[in-house]
């Protein structure tokens, strides 16, 4: 198969969708692989590391785009990039299509086999491939949320950790899966008082063996929320249902019962954000404040340390690649129905339940597609 891998072009995007070595993996597998000139360079991979990898190197995307099998990248194609898909190409990165319609209409209209990174599964529903950017961008929601709480950068002036005699900063997490988890640790780590929210019995009694006495946990209703909320210094959204529009869970009207300078931190902001008051931000101008609150929303939190980032998602996007590559995506999705769960729009059709219940298409089974 021919593999192509463009250069991302969202804002501040540094990552890329195949390190030298993964590019290597899939030359050694017999396949062709192109790499646009000078998409490695955000984590320091030049373009003869690619080479030596046995890789080609081609000058701008639309080579790849014209004419390879495969597409490999890290973020949604944006729609520069969008208008470049061509009927039964394979996209094979992240797409967040559920509060993305423009996006999804795109995609159906061009006939592409794409196939979402944040929707193949693992066992016990887990997703092993969202997970590293989830472990990545909860351990920077602290990073983020404590630097916005500086007073230079709008917030309360509090030091998450506080200092001998004075209490340490108020951090409240909503969500206790992966990100959640990972933020809990970071903050924990400093030594910040922190409560972790959850509806799950199972997630709160997990969490609260981890943590011990270094988080407290607490069950997320409404009232419980408000409570929490109105009394923290940095909240940080990590509330996932997969491949579906994220809830709503702080409103603007409790924006108003909390603490001037407070930050929210929504990592969720992907799948449309857990905060009413969440719009998209970027690594260039990162905040905005409502009501007196800082909002922090990047969509693309991992790309900031995106040497770290790549080969963590690397890690776990190859052997999917190398499945799709080796045995067409039809044969590794009957093959792999974790793997099944990843295709979201196949033929100008919606494959995937939550984004067709949530933007109105007909939800087209994946059975219908591999048959």
């Amino acid at each position: 198969m021919r593999i192509g891998c463009p250069k991302e072009i969202k804002n501040h995007e540094y990552r890329v969708g195949l390190t030298p070595e993964s590019a290597g993996e899939l030359a050694r597998h017999g396949h062709e692989v192109w790499i646009e000139s000078g998409a490695g360079l955000g984590i320091d991979a030049t373009d003869a590391e690619y080479k030596a990898a046995g890789a080609r190197i081609v000058d701008g995307p639309d080579p790849i785009f014209a004419e390879c099998e495969m597409v490999v990248k890290v973020k949604e194609p944006q729609a520069v990039e969008r208008k470049k898909l061509r009927e039964g190409q394979i996209l094979y990165t992240y797409l967040h299509l559920a509060p993305d319609r423009e996006q999804t209409v795109d995609l159906v209209d061009s006939g592409v086999t794409a196939i979402a990174y944040e929707t193949v599964t693992g066992p016990n529903r887990s997703l092993p491939l969202l997970k590293p950017m989830s472990q990545v961008a909860g351990r920077m929601s602290v990073q983020a949320g404590a630097t916005a709480l500086e007073k230079a950068h709008g917030g309360r002036g509090v030091l998450l950790g506080g200092v001998p005699g004075v209490m340490p900063g108020k951090v409240v997490v909503i969500g206790g899966g992966v990100v959640g988890f990972n933020a809990a640790q970071m903050a924990a780590g400093v030594g910040a008082d922190v409560t972790i929210l959850d509806r799950d019995p199972e997630v709160l009694e997990r969490v609260g063996t981890h943590f011990e006495t270094r988080a407290k946990t607490r069950f997320s209703n409404a009232a419980n929320l408000h409570a929490a909320v109105c009394e923290a210094d940095l909240v940080i959204g990590a509330v996932l249902i997969p491949g579906a529009a994220a809830p709503k869970l702080v409103t603007r009207e409790m924006l108003r019962d909390m603490q001037k300078g407070a930050v929210l931190v929504d990592v969720a902001i992907d799948q449309g954000g857990c905060f009413e008051t969440s719009q998209a931000t970027t690594h260039d101008n990162p905040t905005y404040v409502v009501d007196g609150i800082v909002h922090y929303c990047v969509a693309n939190m991992p790309g900031a340390v995106a040497r770290t980032s790549t080969y963590a998602l690397n890690n776990v996007t190859l052997p999917h690649a190398l499945q799709i590559a080796d045995n067409g995506w039809k044969a590794a999705m009957r093959a792999n129905p974790h793997l099944a769960e990843g295709l979201n729009v196949w033929d100008g059709k919606v494959t995937y339940k939550a984004v067709a219940e949530d933007l109105g298409y007909e939800y087209v089974p994946v059975e219908k597609a591999l048959a």
